[in-house]
């Protein structure tokens, strides 16, 4: 196997990084038709705005290279996620995961999460949150394997059928 790279993103990766990005959605679109699909310049917007990021203080993208050719990303970023109604606490979120299909299982993903993590140990954040699909039973294994736990359950009904129901209970 030849030698894996993590290193800072850089604009010239952004084309590559969105079409990563495009195949994660296309992946989770497959686990779950009720995941949202990619618009049709999604790929385009992505690149566009990983590259407006890349000199934000609060934002960081990561790339494993193989060979020189770009095998994964993550991308992690310094977030309030609660409303200003509780103790504000800055929080690591990964917001992107992927790599490639025959890189996986082989660490890399363990690889661009400890970039992430490093960078935000390094800005002093104490915790990171991130979202899986309940779906993605891989994905859940990787980030229990790392520590992580079920915190919220996030939720979902059709508006016309949850009303059907509610109908049918109040008869």
């Amino acid at each position: 196997m030849d030698e894996i790279v993590i290193r800072p993103a850089a604009a010239a990766d952004a084309e590559a990084i969105a079409a990563q990005w495009s195949a994660l959605v296309a992946y989770h679109k497959a686990l779950d038709p009720d995941l949202p699909s990619e618009a049709a310049d999604g790929k385009q917007r992505y690149a566009r705005l990983l590259v407006q990021r890349m000199d934000d203080p609060y934002t960081r993208a990561f790339v494993a290279e193989s060979s020189g050719r770009l095998i994964g990303y993550v991308l992690g970023m310094i977030v309030d996620l609660v409303p200003d109604i509780f103790a504000q606490e800055p929080c690591g979120f990964v917001a992107d995961i992927y790599v490639e299909a025959d890189y996986r299982r082989r660490g890399v993903g363990r690889a661009l999460v400890k970039a992430v993590l490093d960078w935000f140990q390094e800005k002093g954040v104490p915790y990171f949150d991130w979202h899986v699909a309940t779906a993605n039973t891989e994905g859940i294994a990787f980030w229990r394997a790392l520590g992580g736990r079920d915190m919220m359950l996030r939720m979902r009904a059709r508006v016309e059928d949850a009303r059907d129901r509610l109908t049918l209970s109040d008869r």
